[in-house]
This record gives structure tokens, C-alpha cells and sequence, in this order.
């Protein structure tokens, strides 16, 4: 946390959050057009920010794509925040910005959690374990690629979200198709994509969520709840202990 702190307390990166806010996958390029300021100022920022976990990176061809990562913002959140302001964490974690009028939309999410591969799998694969830190809802199917999926819980007659698994090559990879089914506006939404990326560093799991072939409209609905299911995992894993906050107790 002292990383993040240290990233968020300077008005030149705080600027670069923004951008990314507003408009997130952009290459150094087209930050460096939006600051008064050297491309090698901007990529000293940069490196700040990434370090601090709050932007992440992307390879698309020969270009690099920067996004803003919402996890260590919604972490701090978790610690302090939440005892005075919801609102404010609504502000922190929905991210809404500025869409282009064509295209899709990608959203990266990246945390570290103090756990094994297999353990981390087997918490976003196993339902009793998944409803305990996404919103109350278990994930159902049998992971076999081809197969599909649904999110169930008690305390819904139906499914709340669902798809086909892609890829499944456990404890490193989980492509999914996503279908939300919540509400008639957010089956309106169609079909995008969710990927979950498991990396072992030394004592520690790098967990990436990425999901992708969002509409370029898309609601934060369908995405803005990421954060806070990633802050609820880590706590799991690394304490025993489950969030309390109102939204991850929506379906509990």
C-alpha cells in the first residue's frame, strides 16, 4: 500500500489516471500527446504506477497498451474507507468513463495473493469457495472446455450470469465466455469474454482478470464489480475471513 500511496500523491500521475479513466488501452504515445511533458518524464510515471499496481500493460502488436487497474485502489478502500463513505467507493471502483462510439472495450484487473496455483484455482472453480467472496453466487460446471457454466445462488430462482469455458488448462488459464443475466439490461449486452491468469512468483499467485469484447457502451455493471470480487478472494485466501461490504454480500 505504501507503493500506491506513493504513486497516487503525485498530481502528474494522478493526471495519467485520469486519462486512462477516461479512456483506458492507451500507448505511451498517446499519453505523451496529453501531457506537457518529455515521453521519457511520462514513461518515469509510468514505471511509478505500474510498480504501484495500478496500471498494468498489454502487448497488442508492436505497441504497448496501458490500463488503469482498479484492485489496489479498492484494497485501500477495504481497509479504510469503507468505515466512513460507500459512495466513495462507488466513485473509487465503478470507473466509469468516456467510451469511443465503435469498437469493444477491454478491462485488465491484476492482484497478488499470498497462495499456491492450485488453491487459487480451485477458490475460482470451486462453488461453495467462489460464493464466498463473489457476491454470495457459486460458480456450477464440470470445467471441461466446451462445457458451459453458470453462476447460481440460493437466493435467485435463476442464473445470474453464465457461458461456454473456452479455455481450461487449470491452475494457469480460464477463458470464459460471459453472459450477465441479471437484469433485462444487462442480457441486452450480448456476449464478451472473461479470462483468469494464474502466475507463480516465488511465495505468491499474480492473478490477471481481463475481460474483453465488452461492447464499447458497455455499463459498468457488467465490469465494475471485478475489483471488489479480486479484494474479497485475496482476503479470503490470505486471512480466512470474508468481506462485508454491501455489495459483496448481494447474493449471500
Amino acid at each position: 500500500m505504501d507503493d500506491v500511496f506513493k504513486a497516487l500523491a503525485d498530481p502528474t500521475r494522478r493526471s495519467l489516471l485520469d486519462e486512462l479513466f477516461a479512456r483506458d488501452g492507451q500507448s505511451l504515445g498517446e499519453l505523451v500527446e496529453r501531457l506537457p511533458m518529455t515521453r521519457f518524464g511520462v514513461m518515469k510515471h509510468l514505471r511509478v504506477l505500474e510498480e504501484a499496481g495500478v496500471v498494468v500493460t498489454r502487448k497488442r502488436g508492436r505497441e504497448k497498451l496501458h490500463f488503469l487497474n482498479a484492485v489496489p485502489i479498492r484494497l485501500i478502500y477495504e481497509r479504510w474507507v469503507s468505515k466512513f463513505s460507500e459512495p466513495w467507493a462507488a466513485a473509487l471502483t465503478e470507473l466509469k468513463h468516456e467510451l469511443e462510439e465503435e469498437g469493444t472495450m477491454e478491462k485488465v484487473f491484476e492482484i497478488y495473493i499470498k497462495t499456491t496455483p492450485e488453491k487459487l484455482w480451485d477458490a475460482i472453480t470451486n462453488p461453495t469457495m467462489r460464493s464466498k467472496y463473489a457476491f454470495g453466487v457459486g460458480v456450477i460446471s464440470n470445467w471441461k472446455v466446451g462445457s458451459t457454466y453458470e453462476g447460481r445462488s440460493a437466493r435467485a430462482p435463476m442464473a445470474i450470469f453464465g457461458g461456454e469455458n473456452l479455455v481450461v488448462d487449470p491452475p494457469r488459464k480460464l477463458v470464459q465466455s460471459f453472459n450477465a443475466l441479471w437484469s433485462e439490461s444487462a442480457k441486452s449486452q450480448g456476449t464478451s469474454r472473461i479470462t483468469w491468469e494464474i502466475v507463480q512468483i516465488e511465495d505468491s499467485c499474480k492473478l490477471t482478470l481481463t475481460h474483453d469484447q465488452l461492447r464499447a457502451d458497455a455499463p459498468a455493471e457488467l465490469y465494475g464489480g471485478h475489483p471488489m470480487v479480486l479484494s474479497g478472494l485475496k482476503t479470503l485466501l490470505e486471512t480466512g475471513e470474508k468481506l462485508t461490504t454491501p455489495g459483496s454480500l448481494m447474493y449471500a
